[in-house]
Formats: structure tokens, C-alpha cells, sequence
């Protein structure tokens, strides 16, 4: 990592340990006078092989399915632009990245393209039979980032 950082990445699911992770990023931009780049990514909508009992070839409800997902493209812009302008101080120069796929891939893929000195992203702690099953997204960033990540885990609610 080039000491100072000029562009911190930071992804976000709109979950509430994504948001700490978002602050400590901000704080993080604020220190090395760097930009800010928040990503979001949509998963792609898989394309039904078959559809039981309307008679139409699959091919037939693409262009439903493409609205579908242009909408939750628009709808996660707006969040995105919205979150921006609520919690980021108005000094810190941010942008809002919507991209899709699957979100492992996509922050790697952006973090590069957008020449980002360093990730910052939330951990959720997913632990059991899930995480065997699907790992988490900020550990495959990790393993497949050639760039610096720095996880931030939520702090726990006090009893």
C-alpha cells in the first residue's frame, strides 16, 4: 500500500455494519485527504432454463427480467446518492459506483479499475454451516484483492 492513500473503496449492502464500515472509511479519507468511492453491487437475476404452465419460451421474459434488474440498478443508485449526501461529511469528495454480478468479484474488479489504495469493507461474522457453504464476501475480497483490505467488524450491541 502507497502511504498516503489517494481513493478508498468501500463497499456497502445497505446493512447497518456496512454503514460502520462506510464511517470508518469516511474517517479514514478525512486523515489521508483521499477520495472516497462507494460501490453496490446487484446481483444478477438468473435467467429461468423453464418456465411451468405460460405456454413461452423462456427468451420470452427477458425483457421483463431486464426492467427488473434496471430497476434495482436505479433503486440502488438512489440509495447509494442518498446515503452519500446523509453520511459523508460534504469536504469528503465521494462518488457512488452501481455495478452487478456476484459482489466478490465486482469490488475486486472496480477496486482495480478505479485505482483504489486501499478496500475498506464490514465483516458480518457469518459462522457455522453457512460460511462453510458460501464463505463470506469480504473474505473471498481478501483472498482475491491484489490490493490492501481492511475488514471492520460492527461493534456488538451491550446488554
Amino acid at each position: 500500500m502507497l502511504l498516503p492513500v489517494k481513493k478508498i473503496l468501500c463497499p456497502t449492502d445497505f446493512s447497518e455494519p456496512s454503514y460502520y464500515a462506510l464511517g470508518e472509511a469516511a474517517e479514514l479519507c478525512l486523515h489521508f485527504g483521499a477520495e472516497l468511492c462507494v460501490i453496490h453491487v446487484v446481483p444478477e437475476v438468473p435467467r429461468p432454463w423453464w418456465i411451468p404452465g405460460d405456454g413461452l419460451a423462456p427468451e420470452a421474459h427477458e425483457p421483463e427480467i431486464v426492467r427488473y434488474e434496471e430497476t434495482l440498478r436505479s433503486s440502488a443508485q438512489q440509495k447509494l446518492d442518498d446515503l452519500i449526501r446523509q453520511r459523508i461529511p460534504k469536504e469528503l469528495k465521494a462518488s457512488a459506483i452501481v455495478t452487478r454480478g456476484e459482489a466478490a468479484r465486482e469490488i475486486v474488479r472496480v477496486a482495480d479499475g478505479e485505482r483504489a489504495g486501499l478496500i475498506v469493507m464490514a465483516t458480518h461474522g457469518l459462522t457455522g454451516w453457512p460460511q462453510v457453504m458460501l464463505g463470506s464476501v469480504a473474505e473471498r475480497v481478501v483472498r482475491a484483492s491484489e490490493r490492501p483490505v481492511l475488514t471492520i467488524r460492527a461493534p456488538r450491541e451491550r446488554r
